[in-house]
């Protein structure tokens, strides 16, 4: 056996804590202790004490701050013991005079000097998951804390409850007990039904994209190419080509990464290259339509996707695509220099808000409320604009505190519905255009899809915000210069 701990929930009410070292390390460590129990005692000794640590003081009575160094009387009168200096002989020190007094002791990023450590913690009311890989990767720990978080429901205090009010009025034997709670709790288990729906649900996402392709590419040979055409035009392809492929794969890149950046990136660049509006964003949006669904499948199969949500912003996306199609094709053949300036004045718009996100503090979780209309407004602007979907829907619920992984793997999920929309609200519309340009956003998008997802909430997502609203700004003054 290679984990011989124990675990053990520690009542604090009586406990004494005392910390060595005031740093970023003894921060962290009364963060945790004050999280768990507001009125746990601590006395933290440290020659310097962090600037929070000062300010956590003024709020709590039952944490004492002495500013000097260590001395052997401090561990008088103390339950337990938490080294977080940087000094390893100091610590070794320290360790050994608790020990000779039976104190217990944890030292930081030190696993052999512990008898105990403070393991990630899961808090949903009276539920308390502690989370340990003997001292191995608290990183890993941590990534655990923040998965259960988000799958196990805010209402689980309800079901606690429930569950103990049925447990005290229950007058069988202990086995009657346990049958009868094993039922009514059966429903938190995963149903064999439920794993058949989800693999049904990632086919029908999967045959629907191949199928569009085929239709795609079979309507555009037989309409507009024969074989002999195409021959002539793949040995003589446009340079644009390329710089499309390459467009394609950063673009999706980032949006598979960060759940958005895939049509503002690509609208800036063809509006500078002089391309129809109208055909900018059918072109944009018939491309994406196979990344998106590439995309929205790997989300799916790496568990980003959060169903109910996905539902919510799904269709009202759906039907707010359309209608932001059709009045792009209106408004683009009558009046098209006014459209360009309000497509490069709303791209504009998009780049500012993408560095806002960029540098926004962590919030805490809060209640979504008009998921519907933040869908249709995603649609519309995304089929108006060629892009938006990503920075509307995915910025405005990373800002109510949803986790980064699941919030772009399920507006991800979504975009392929609604891209589905809108390419078929343009092709039947338009037509195709500018098929060099399709082909390379197809292929570099479908390239980096699965790469994206994998990066969901890995990649550093300040840096690459800040690059993408970067390119969006310039861009767009760009145009909106090349227009006045």
């Amino acid at each position: 056996m290679t984990n011989t701990l124990f675990p053990v929930f520690l009542k604090t009410e009586a406990a004494h804590f005392l910390i060595v070292g005031g740093g970023n390390v003894g921060l962290e460590k009364i963060q945790t202790l004050l999280k768990q129990n507001p009125q746990v005692r601590i006395t933290v000794v440290s020659d310097k004490f962090h600037q929070d640590l000062v300010e956590i003081k003024k709020g709590h009575e039952n944490v004492l701050l002495i500013q000097r160094f260590f001395e052997e009387d401090d561990i008088v009168d103390k339950d337990f013991l938490i080294i977080a200096t940087n000094n390893t002989e100091v610590n070794s020190g320290i360790r050994a005079l608790a020990k000779a007094k039976g104190i217990k002791v944890n030292a930081a990023d030190q696993p052999d000097l512990c008898d105990f450590y403070l393991g990630s913690i899961v808090n949903k009311g009276s539920l308390k998951i502690a989370i340990s890989t003997n001292g191995k990767s608290p990183v890993l720990a941590k990534r655990m804390r923040e998965y259960f978080s988000e799958v196990i429901p805010e209402g689980i205090e309800n079901n606690i409850d429930q569950l103990h009010a049925f447990r005290k009025e229950h007058k069988g034997d202990l086995s009657e007990k346990l049958a009868d709670l094993n039922r009514a709790t059966e429903s938190l288990s995963p149903k064999k039904k439920d794993k058949k729906e989800a693999k049904k649900y990632k086919k029908l996402v999967f045959e629907i994209t191949v199928l569009f392709m085929v239709f795609f590419i079979g309507f555009g040979l037989s309409k507009f190419i024969t074989f002999d055409d195409l021959a002539a035009h793949l040995e003589n392809v446009p340079e644009v080509f390329y710089g499309m492929l390459l467009v394609g794969f950063f673009a999706q890149l980032v949006d598979g990464a960060l759940g958005l950046g895939y049509g503002v990136t690509c609208s800036t660049s063809m509006m500078l290259l002089g391309i129809k509006l109208p055909a900018i964003s059918g072109s944009i949006h018939t491309a994406e339509m196979f990344s998106s669904g590439i995309s929205g499948f790997s989300h799916y199969k790496f568990g980003n996707v959060n169903k109910k949500l996905f539902f919510w912003i799904a269709i009202p996306g759906v039907i707010g695509a359309v209608a932001g199609a059709l009045l792009l094709i209106y408004l683009g053949k009558k009046y098209e220099a006014i459209t360009y300036g309000l497509m490069a004045g709303y791209t504009l718009l998009i780049g500012v808000r993408l560095i806002i996100l960029a540098f926004r503090k962590k919030i805490e979780k809060q209640k979504l409320k008009n998921t519907g209309l933040l869908g249709f407004s995603g649609g519309f602007f995304d089929a108006f604009g060629g892009g938006g979907w990503g920075p509307i829907v995915t910025s405005s619920l990373l800002s109510k505190g949803r986790k980064s992984s699941y919030v772009v793997g399920t507006v991800s999920l979504a975009e392929f519905f609604v891209t589905l929309a809108a390419s078929v609200t343009f092709f039947t519309s338009l037509g195709i255009s500018h098929w060099y340009i399709i082909l390379g956003l197809i292929l570099g998008g479908s390239l980096a899809a699965p790469i994206g997802a994998r990066l969901a909430g890995k990649l550093p997502q300040k840096t690459a915000l800040l690059l993408v609203a970067f390119l969006v700004i310039v861009f767009s003054i760009r145009m909106l210069l090349k227009i006045i």
